[in-house]
């Protein structure tokens, strides 16, 4: 069902995809991309549960608006192996104006969808969502 807001609806596999990642741990992130002639949000690239932050970062196109989910894993103070769910919003400054209006508006809908996302991020470029910027989010 399309979002009154900004007319987006999410394909199924959206959902299925990121169970899959939250539950079973099948990714370790889904990129989501925006069918504009569609109007829904689908997935674009999932990443294998071997590759890294910086495998992610660099499946990010230059000057198009994304979202996505990373599985972080990561090692507490207290040495306890952990795991964060991280939604990125990224919109690049090189975006155009018209998709970085589309891409806010569905945003808050689309995230709405995929219950269990524990941390958000907004990312203009690459050192906004850094491995640095997660570590500290993390916690």
């Amino acid at each position: 069902m399309a979002n009154a807001a900004s007319g987006m609806a999410v394909h199924d596999e959206c959902k299925l995809r990121f169970l899959e990642l939250k539950v079973k741990r099948t990714f370790r992130y889904i990129v989501f991309k925006i069918e504009e002639k569609q109007k829904q949000v689908v997935v674009e690239k999932v990443g294998e549960p071997t590759q890294s932050h910086q495998d992610f970062a660099a499946c990010l196109p230059d000057s198009e608006c994304r979202y996505a989910v990373f599985d972080y894993d990561f090692v507490t103070e207290e040495n306890c192996q952990k795991s964060r769910i991280f939604f990125i919003a990224w919109s690049p400054d090189t975006a155009r104006v018209r998709s970085k209006m589309i891409y806010a508006s569905s945003k808050d809908r689309f995230k709405r969808e995929l219950d269990g996302i524990q941390v958000e991020l907004q990312a203009t470029d690459p050192t906004e969502m850094d491995l640095d910027v997660f570590k500290s989010r993390a916690n």
